[in-house]
């Protein structure tokens, strides 16, 4: 057999093409020789291809569907450019210089509209477009340097807004030579020209020159994000330089140093895996490549991609050193998404590859069925799948698989060079064989880098074949595909964890969760049987270690002792795991009985609630549903409830009642000797409920309520926050569902009138929150976290020891966490990036834990770093953990508002308002904390205090904020009443011009005695004569007033002069007057008034200044419609 070159190990990443476009561009018409494509860009979401015709393809990434044509008379698509924070707006360059920016209104299933075209490029070849990363705005550069800015209104603001404002094209610069590349990130503009790039500062308008030395010709730069753990390192710029050298420039555009891929690249290139042709490696070295980098692209992390006419070339800049180049031909350009790269030939052809490791990129083609191509990569890249990383993801398993797919009449070469791999991997007097051996013929451990052992049932071994010889025989070729599960390409194999137990079993009752598993009808039952003997072992020892615990009745002292001991023995487990024989020699033989028939009649009882729930009879009738769910619970709690109490079964119903009646009285303050009507309905209430509860036999143990308030402790808690036995997916699925619905139900006991009634109201609230609390510790492992905690906020929040007892369940479920272990030792800015490095945490609940330890501990000051979680954390439950400290909660809303942009404010603040009605709950929070004293701001009879809406707020903005969102009328007037009571003068004369109560705002107005409220800006200015008339008489009221009043107020001037140009006085409303409608009207409406005589010689001049003003302009605007005319006229002739 000839050598085959070997990819040495130091490359362990490859291109691969395993999805063909071609089918998509013939079906686009984009193969043919009148049409091809032009221009590419991808987001998450879209692939975008401009065509020669005009026409650009929207096609959806997933499924390859085309979605939405959009058409161009302004001729062929030379730029296209796709928004990537909002995917709603895409950008177009024509060949005529229009720039086109589109609204696809996906979200509103609308139709896609041109929001905005510019022609400030306008017969000139658009070189560059590059979106804003935070705000709708588009930079555009042609071939001449010039750089403009597009900023985009949007319609989802506002229809109006959208159509009749649009705003002017903004030129950044002009550079000396054409643009070749633009990037933007956090507020600066990079523009990469033919002889030097730039650094702008598009927010304080500051440009920069990156190095001193000039270049000739095309190359590229771009941003390199700094990663999620590099703290607050800025991030750093790439440029490409001659000789395919790049400097290494700061967030500032300072060079700091140049690298050198000169010599790097004299390696030899990597094949590009794709089934078009066969992966060949010369393995001999070239020498080295000097090359121009036309462009620079950031590609995932840590990683920069470019290609020249050669290849395709991928660095890794920080370390110097090139991952990988490829030989591919004729490329005109290439978009970037993440690890995929959609790559425009110069023939109109595209090409999808991907960055993969070699072990990724071989697994993902045994899955479509590629054979030969994975074991020829597999024989290429031997070296890097003998080291440890691949080994992890392709096992020996795996490996054998392959082998045997492969025809070995006619691969003879490939499976001998396979068959050597496979030797490398496992010799046959290796240790890992022995200890393999030893255990089982059909299973092996392995250990995992947590320290996890697992134990995985061998399929490929001698003595399965040897049994199953007669049904492989007969195994199709399309029966074997059909073991290769269909999952996403990127999710892994999660592991089962079995209790508390840091075993992993891959146990045998579910074939497709084994990959590469023939589910063989012969094969020998010995792996399932050792198998199922651990898992019931592991099963057994945290039943028997929670029954010891639970029945013993010991001081907390002791308590804690035996959890420490608890603690230390389940390592033990971990470190020193017990072979599957042993184990089933020790173990009874009923233990090897599987869970499935102990939980057969809950099953079969899910299974009926279920078909129930679905009648529309039951569905939709809440009473129907509730008895439903009664009948089903008593099948919980008899499998769950009271096998797994912390008190034996057989206990007295004289003592349930008894601790019931105890618990629910501490809730019910009622006196025995003179009790109202209302306490004697309460008591009868409550005893009934006791009565029937213990008729149902579904009392609570003792040990889960003796704190007496039904919100667990430390300590006392009866949290059951794992399974008590291996369930089924399915199942669990369903009994979560079921048990999630009793509690928003209210179902929390399968007595069949207390639910009623507890949804009905008439059993008191308290009494319902206890009920609610044992619900949750006892079935704590059934509930979707997420709805209960919804529900918690929606419907309990009287009962806050409901919500005590959820975030105790969480904490008691997060307690072996790193962070909550990091807790004690280490200071809040530490926790809070083991949080953020923890993360991406979506919405899970599990985080609510971890916020309360860091406000329990750092009170206030935590709170405002948890914006940095949002949505994860909501506002909603930030006022549930500090309820009672209101004010924390508004310091922690105001934080996550001002940490947006100004123009996203409103619609975060809109999206959190969920429901309407905590609109004014906020607001009324607002007004009442870090506000001025309502003595200043308004006077005894309720009226504004002069200049008293200059006073600082502390929450202003918030406020504003608030009452000028949408709402409707009857919230708008609920607002004006909650600012007016308060003082908060701005939003109510806000709200009175609203809700077109203008008289009430003019008097108002007046009172605070600020001309500048009279301005036009808000709406404030009197709009009919009427208005003008009432403005009058309430000036001169009010001076009146305070000439009265001078001697208690200063110096007093009841006609306003000089000296007061900006007070509410009959003179300076008399001159805004006639600002408005000309001093030859407003003279006649003050004689009417009777105002004339309070007038100075202030407003006579002011008035003359008025009349020469408006005479001049009116000879002006003739003297210019003479010109106009005149040059019409010889333009004509």
């Amino acid at each position: 057999m000839a050598s085959v070159p070997v990819i040495p190990d130091s490359y362990n990443h490859v291109l691969a093409e395993l999805e063909c476009l071609d089918p998509l561009l013939s079906a686009l018409r984009l193969d043919s020789s009148r049409l091809k494509c032009t221009c590419i860009d991808v987001s998450k979401r879209w692939l975008a291809l401009g065509s020669s015709g005009g026409g650009l393809n929207l096609i959806q990434k997933d499924g390859w569907k085309q979605r939405l044509f959009l058409t161009h008379k302004e001729g062929a698509i030379s730029r296209v450019a796709c928004c990537l924070h909002d995917e709603d707006y895409v950008a177009v360059a024509t060949s005529q210089g229009l720039v086109v920016v589109w609204e696809l209104n996906q979200e509103r299933r609308g139709k896609p509209e041109r929001i905005y075209v510019s022609s400030e490029h306008k017969g000139r070849k658009v070189t560059a477009l590059c979106w804003d990363t935070a705000a709708l705005r588009v930079f555009v550069g042609d071939h001449v340097g010039k750089v403009s800015a597009i900023k985009i209104n949007t319609s989802k603001q506002g229809k109006a807004a959208a159509t009749f404002v649009m705003f002017p094209v903004q030129i950044i610069t002009t550079v000396d030579s054409r643009v070749v590349q633009l990037d933007y990130l956090d507020g600066r503009l990079l523009i990469s020209s033919l002889t030097r790039t730039y650094l702008c500062d598009t927010e304080r308008e500051k440009f920069w020159k990156i190095g001193n030395k000039e270049r000739d010709g095309e190359f590229g730069a771009c941003f390199f994000p700094v990663g999620k753990n590099s703290g607050n390192q800025q991030p750093l710029i790439y440029c490409a330089r001659p000789g395919s050298r790049m400097w290494e420039v700061n967030f500032d555009g300072e060079v700091q140093s140049t690298h050198q891929f000169k010599q790097l690249l004299s390696s030899p290139p990597l094949p590009v895996v794709t089934l078009r042709q066969d992966p060949h490696y010369t393995g001999s070295s070239c020498s080295p490549q000097s090359l121009s980098f036309p462009k620079l692209l950031y590609l995932t992390e840590h990683c920069v991609v470019t290609w020249t006419e050669r290849g395709i070339y991928i660095f890794l800049p920080q370390s110097v050193q090139v991952l990988l180049w490829s030989e591919v031909k004729d490329i005109q350009d290439i978009a970037v998404h993440k690890s995929e790269l959609f790559c425009l030939h110069t023939n109109g052809k595209v090409v999808h590859l991907s960055l993969l490791l070699v072990d990724r990129c071989i697994e993902r083609l045994m899955r479509r069925g590629f054979w030969t191509l994975a074991a020829r990569v597999s024989c290429l890249f031997q070296n890097s799948i003998v080291s440890c990383r691949a080994r992890k993801n392709l096992p020996l398993d795996k490996l054998e698989h392959l082998k045997s797919q492969l025809d070995a009449s006619t691969q003879q070469d490939l499976t001998a060079q396979l068959e050597e791999l496979i030797s490398k991997l496992e010799p046959l007097d290796s240790a890992c064989s022995s200890r393999r051996s030893s255990i089982s013929s059909h299973e092996s451990f392995s250990v995992l880098d947590s320290g996890i052992y697992r134990v995985i049932s061998r399929r490929g071994s001698q003595s399965d074949e040897d049994s199953c010889s007669l049904h492989s025989q007969t195994f199709s070729e399309d029966e074997r595909l059909k073991e290769f599960p269909v999952h996403h390409e990127d999710e892994q194999l999660e592991l089962e964890n079995v209790s508390h137990a840091s075993v992993v079993v891959e146990a045998d009752r579910n074939e497709t969760f084994l990959p590469f598993s023939i589910p063989l009808s012969f094969r020998s039952p010995s792996p399932l049987v050792s198998l199922q003997a651990v898992k019931e072992s592991v099963s057994s020892f945290v039943r028997k270690t929670t029954e010891k615990i639970g029945t013993l009745h010991i001081s907390p002292e002791s308590r804690g002792k035996h959890e420490a001991k608890d603690d230390d023995q389940l390592p033990e487990l971990t470190l020193n795991p017990v072979s599957p024989q042993e184990e089933k020699e020790s173990e009874p033989q009923n233990c090897q009985l599987p869970e499935e028939d102990h939980l057969r009649d809950l099953k079969t009882a899910t299974a009926e609630t279920i078909a129930k729930l679905q009648d529309p009879l039951v569905l939709l009738e809440p009473q129907c549903m509730r008895r439903v769910l009664q009948e089903w619970l008593v099948y919980l709690e008899e499998k769950f409830g009271r096998e797994h109490s912390a008190l034996p079964v057989k206990k007295s119903k004289t003592l349930c009642a008894e601790e019931q009646r105890a618990v629910l009285e501490e809730k019910l303050p009622v006196a025995p000797a003179d009790r109202d009507p209302a306490g004697k309905e309460q008591s009868g209430i409550l005893e009934d409920c006791i009565e029937k509860e213990n008729a149902d036999e579904t009392c609570v143990s003792k040990a889960r309520c003796e704190n007496g308030t039904g919100v667990p402790g430390p300590l006392g808690c009866g949290f059951q926050v794992s399974p008590p036995c291996v369930i089924e997916p399915d199942v669990l699925k369903d009994l979560v569902e079921l048990t999630t619905l009793c509690f928003e139900l209210r179902v929390f006991s399968c007595g069949s009138a207390e639910a009623e009634e507890s949804s009905e109201g008439s059993l008191p609230s308290a009494a319902s929150g206890t009920l609610a609390c044992r619900f949750l510790q006892s079935y704590f492992f059934l509930l979707d976290l997420k709805r209960v905690k919804q529900c918690i906020i929606t419907t309990c929040a009287t009962c806050p020891n409901v919500w005590e007892t959820y975030l105790a369940g969480l904490k008691e479920l997060t307690c072996q966490s790193p962070v909550a272990l990091a807790m004690e030792s280490e200071d809040m800015l530490k926790i809070l990036k083991l949080l953020h490095d923890l993360g991406p945490w979506d919405d899970s609940p599990l985080l609510l834990a971890h916020a309360q330890r860091l406000y329990e501990k750092f009170g206030e000051t935590a709170l405002r770093p948890l914006i940095k979680f949002h949505p994860s954390i909501l506002p909603s439950d930030i006022k549930q953990l500090c309820r009672n400290d209101p004010a924390h909660f508004l310091a922690y809303l105001d934080s996550l508002v001002k940490s947006k942009p100004e123009d996203k404010r409103s619609f975060l603040l809109r999206s959190l308002l969920q429901p309407e009605s905590v609109r004014l709950d906020w607001l009324c929070l607002a007004v009442s904390h870090d506000a001025p004293q309502r003595a200043n701001t308004m006077d005894e009879e309720g009226n504004p205090r002069p200049r008293s809406h200059l006073f600082t707020w502390g929450y202003s903005q918030l406020i504003l904020l608030l009452i000028k969102l949408p709402a409707d009328f009857a919230m708008k007037e609920k607002m004006a009443d909650i600012c007016k009571s308060h003082g908060f003068w701005p939003g109510y004369l806000f709200l009175c011009l609203e809700l077109d109560r203008r008289r009430e705002a003019f008097t108002n107005i007046v009172h605070l005695d600020d001309l500048s409220l009279l301005n036009g800006e808000d709406g404030s200015v009197p709009e009919t004569i009427e208005e003008w008339k009432l403005v009058l008489h309430l000036a001169r009221n009010h001076s009146t007033a305070l000439h009265q009043h001078g001697p208690q107020n200063g110096n007093a001037v009841s006609n306003g002069g000089p000296c007061c140009p900006d007070r509410v006085t009959v003179e300076n409303v008399a001159l805004l007057l006639a600002k408005a409608i000309g001093p030859n009207r407003a003279l006649p409406l003050l004689q009417e008034c009777g105002l004339t005589l309070e007038l100075s010689e202030r407003f006579t001049g002011v008035c003359e200044i008025l009349r020469i003003a408006e005479k001049r302009q009116r000879a002006l605007i003739q003297s210019m419609l003479e010109r106009c005319d005149r040059f019409l006229w010889s333009q004509q002739a």
